[in-house]
């Protein structure tokens, strides 16, 4: 199927943290092949171990799941996971790779895309905080709000840790509030 040029191509980042992998599987539940998205999934990792979030989600869509080498072209349809060693941002179209900050300093790779993201696609770009601990998102989320794009936060009652998409709220910068498998109807509602 050929994409025309003057499509939107819209990207959703998808933030998780402590209990994210339930919520993940919810959110790709629901996702099927569409030529004008492209998914970045952002979560905290420990470096230590290996993660096996792509052999997971391949079990739950058939949208391609694309490991991210610095400097990755985005394309649409695809689903984009990170190295548990890097911090990530987009620019020119492009995924760039970060050496995650030193042990002992705060590390918010969640806040640090979705600027990024906010920046470069502005009302096409889309932020999803999931459950997770703290407030990473938070920031992340504003800035998205600030250039026009969309907004959707995890119920709280439905994460199984609510601290990020509590603190998201928090902001009022929230477009939807809706259980992870509810998501992606509500984005395709309004792009659509």
């Amino acid at each position: 199927m050929k994409i025309s040029k003057n499509k939107k191509h819209i990207i959703v980042a998808v933030g998780a943290s402590a209990g994210g992998l339930e919520a993940l599987n919810a959110f790709f539940d629901n996702v099927v092949e569409n030529y004008d998205y492209s998914y970045v999934i952002i979560q905290h990792l420990s470096p230590d171990h290996k993660s096996l979030m792509a052999e997971l989600l391949a079990k739950k869509t058939k949208v391609p799941i694309v490991a991210v080498t610095d400097d990755s072209l985005i394309e649409r349809n695809c689903i984009y996971v990170i190295p548990p060693t890097m911090n990530l941002v987009i620019q020119d179209g492009h995924l760039k790779l970060l050496d995650k900050p030193e042990a002992k300093t705060l590390n918010l790779p969640i806040d640090l895309f979705m600027e990024s993201l906010a920046v470069a696609y502005g009302r096409d770009a889309v932020g999803v905080i999931l459950s997770g601990t703290g407030s990473d998102g938070t920031r992340g989320i504003q800035a998205i709000k600030k250039q026009g794009g969309l907004v959707l936060v995890q119920q709280p009652e439905d994460a199984s840790f609510n601290g990020m998409p509590s603190s998201a709220i928090n902001t009022g910068d929230v477009d939807y509030i809706v259980p992870a498998r509810e998501m992606i109807g509500e984005i395709h509602t309004y792009y659509n």
